[in-house]
């Protein structure tokens, strides 16, 4: 009987994976033992006609960032411009890679708890001078600008709020980064028993926050008595990608002098944390927005937030939406955590990343050991915190000379999302960019690879 060599489609799916709240992983106690869910987004090659004995089984775990959700940042349904999707788990479903996008705990659809259902619990004013407050719902403390003060105010107020500003049900942040390191490990665990893996093993990619978050996984130090037998899950990871990655935080979490943050909800709209680029680039980097794709962005976004797509506005009958994510400390991925890493590591930044500094993935690889013989740099240019939706129109996209990463001569280069998807479908079934397993190299705004100066 005949069998497939590849996959002749993919099927999408969602799934739940239900837990206990351990005592003490969460900063409010209040939450302890209570039962959640973790939403887990997978898309999976198909096979027809069945798969051939000789093809791997692959499996990829993909870690979102603060703000956008999961199933949003890697399957995004948008069409390219230039044929396909720009959904990376797609791309990678066709390459044979079945993969698994959760939202972790407070975002999309896993739980949320009641506390982040509460417009009340988003922040409130600041204290006064010598920390008087004159709000008598009280004031808040904030220990990072990405998590601002009084969005009751500024987004809730008339909607869903009622022009009262709310006291806190919760008065600490939502999560740590340990939280979402337990939420992964779940998910680890259940793509091995899904996928069936060929090694045994998932490719571990965290974008942006979610670099910390698998930073920190890896940590095989890590003090925390709930997490223990670091080792033993981080057996269970074959590579690590980072992409657009957080970095530069205290090993352990370290109260900040202001305070850590004093309320665990944060609310954003459409045009909040946009990854724009310097703007004398703009005009180097034609096509760099897919037309449509942000509003698309926003409208997976949406499905998967069906509160906070009822808030916001100034009209209660025709609220404007917003989306909800939690506040939580950051910790865990610096240089100490980065030099004990074992595992072979890609890193992928944007040369033109504004929200997260191509700095960061030049720290991330010089703190690797010099020891690790499988690591390896990779930096897009005309490419920003987005990449992985972005593209490439004009002449620019036709190389001088050379040939476009993954692509074919002659053939105009599709933009950094087909970079970034080549890369990393290479790097899970080979442990290689462009044919090397160790070095730092640069793509250029026409797509071509050539090692760093």
């Amino acid at each position: 009987m005949d069998c497939d060599e590849a996959p002749t489609g993919v099927q999408v799916s969602d799934h739940w994976l239900p837990f206990t709240v351990p005592a003490g992983l969460m900063p409010d106690p209040q939450l302890d033992g209570l039962s959640a869910e973790l939403q887990v987004h997978r898309v999976q090659p198909v096979y027809a006609h069945g798969k051939c004995p000789s093809v791997h089984n692959r499996a990829a775990v993909l870690i979102h960032g603060r703000t956008v959700y999961g199933p949003a940042a890697f399957d995004l349904r948008q069409p390219s411009g230039q044929g396909g999707e720009l959904s990376v788990q797609k791309a990678l479903a066709r390459a044979g890679i079945d993969t698994f996008a959760p939202n972790l705990l407070g975002y999309g659809r896993s739980t949320r708890f009641d506390v982040l259902d509460d417009p009340g619990n988003a922040s409130l004013p600041a204290y006064g001078t010598n920390d008087t407050c004159q709000h008598p719902e009280g004031c808040d403390t904030t220990h990072v600008s990405v998590f601002p003060l009084d969005q009751q105010g500024d987004h809730l107020f008339t909607n869903p709020l009622g022009k009262q500003r709310r006291s806190h049900s919760s008065r600490v942040r939502f999560a740590r980064v340990d939280t979402f390191v337990r939420d992964i490990r779940q998910v680890i665990d259940d793509a091995i028993t899904r996928a069936q893996p060929s090694d045994g093993k998932v490719t571990l990619v965290g974008l942006s926050a979610g670099g910390q978050h698998v930073g920190r996984t890896l940590y095989a130090a890590n003090p925390n008595p709930l997490l223990a037998h670091s080792d033993q899950d981080i057996a269970k990871v074959n590579r690590v990608v980072f992409l657009s990655s957080l970095f530069g935080f205290p090993t352990e979490e370290t109260t900040p002098p202001t305070g850590f943050a004093t309320f665990p909800l944060h609310v954003y709209g459409p045009d909040d944390g946009a990854s724009g680029m310097p703007p004398d680039r703009e005009s180097v980097c034609t096509g760099r927005v897919v037309p449509g794709s942000q509003k698309q962005l926003w409208t997976q976004i949406q499905e998967e937030d069906p509160v906070g797509r009822q808030w916001g506005g100034d009209d209660p009958k025709h609220p404007t939406g917003l989306a909800r994510s939690p506040v939580f400390s950051s910790y865990g991925w610096n240089t100490t955590v980065a030099g004990q890493l074992t595992t072979p590591t890609l890193v992928v930044h944007g040369a033109d990343d504004e929200v997260t500094p191509v700095a960061n993935a030049n720290s991330i690889y010089g703190a690797l050991p010099a020891s690790m013989t499988n690591k390896v740099l990779v930096k897009v240019e005309c490419a920003t915190h987005g990449l992985l939706w972005e593209a490439c129109s004009g002449r620019r996209c036709i190389p001088a000379s050379g040939t476009p990463y993954g692509g074919r001569p002659g053939t105009p280069w599709a933009g950094p999302h087909s970079t970034l998807k080549t890369a990393l479908i290479e790097w899970i079934t080979s442990g290689t960019f462009d044919g090397a397993a160790n070095g730092q190299f640069t793509v250029n705004k026409s797509g071509v690879v050539s090692p760093a100066p």
